[in-house]
This record gives structure tokens, sequence and C-alpha cells, in this order.
């Protein structure tokens, strides 16, 4: 699925923020002005919402903040690096610093459950999560998802 779903505008390897809102907001900054986003307000609230209910820090330094919303169309994916650790009230209690936000049309029950499956499984292997946390570039941080689904990689000093 995330092979139909990301595109080199959709990464950031320079993410801002100090706070959980401020990385979430960030991350749906991407992903609005890619044009995949139909109603950006709502799906903010939508993400804030879903946050406030359940923590999606995960382990290892990666935050997956999610939601089902009617301000998306179809799946769309936005994926960051921030050079500072942040709070994420993760599960293990570490601060994380690779984000992978996703949105989901309300009414997706297994295409959403697929795409977080399928982000996770690509990001559970130590090597892959170090390389995504240590790239340099925005096309480079492309190049380890695409490699990783068999997608065309990019020239990776592009930024």
């Amino acid at each position: 699925m995330l092979r139909e779903y990301l595109t080199p505008d959709l990464v950031a390897t320079k993410l801002p923020g100090k706070t959980k809102r401020q990385v979430i907001e960030a991350l749906l900054d991407i992903a609005c002005r890619s044009g995949k986003v139909s109603d950006c307000e709502l799906a903010k609230k939508d993400l804030l919402n879903h946050e406030r209910e359940i923590s999606t820090g995960m382990e290892n330094g990666l935050a997956i903040p999610h939601a089902k919303t009617a301000g998306v169309e179809d799946f769309v994916i936005a994926i960051g690096v921030s050079k500072k650790k942040i709070d994420f009230e993760s599960l293990d209690k570490k601060p994380a610093q690779v984000f992978v936000l996703t949105l989901s049309p309300i009414g997706s029950i297994d295409p959403h459950l697929r795409f977080l499956t399928e982000i996770c499984s690509i990001l559970k292997d130590k090597a892959v999560m170090h390389r995504v946390a240590s790239a340099k570039t925005d096309g480079e941080l492309y190049n380890v998802f695409a490699e990783a689904v068999g997608m065309e990689t990019v020239d990776p000093t592009q930024n």
C-alpha cells in the first residue's frame, strides 16, 4: 500500500517542532501542502483528538500519529525526522525522533490496518530505522522507504 501513496514531497528530514502537537502540525502541513488533504482543519482536529485518547508513540524512537477523518478522500502519509528527540508518551517511555503520520478516510477499516501494519513492519528492522533516523536529505529519507517497498528511488541529494 505504501508504494501507492508515498511521494518525495511527503518526507522531511528537518521536521520542526519541540512538542508532540507541533510535530503533528508540521507533518500535517507537509500533507496539506501536497494537496492530498481536502480539509486540513478537520484532519488536524481528528489527529489531535485521537492523540488525546491514546498516544501514538511506539517504541525505539518511533511515533505514528494517525486518524480516520472526513478530511481526506484517500490514504495520506507524511514522514518526518526530527533532530530533536520529542516526548511522545511512547510505550517504552523514550522520546521519538522518527514520525509517520497517516490519515485514512472514514470507513476504511481493513485498508487502514494494512497501511499501519506495513509501516510498522518496515520500521521494526533496526537497520532501516537507523537509516531513517540518520537520513541527511529528504531524498535519502524517501529512498529508504522506496527501497523497502520496491519503488524507484530519487536523487539522494534532493532536499
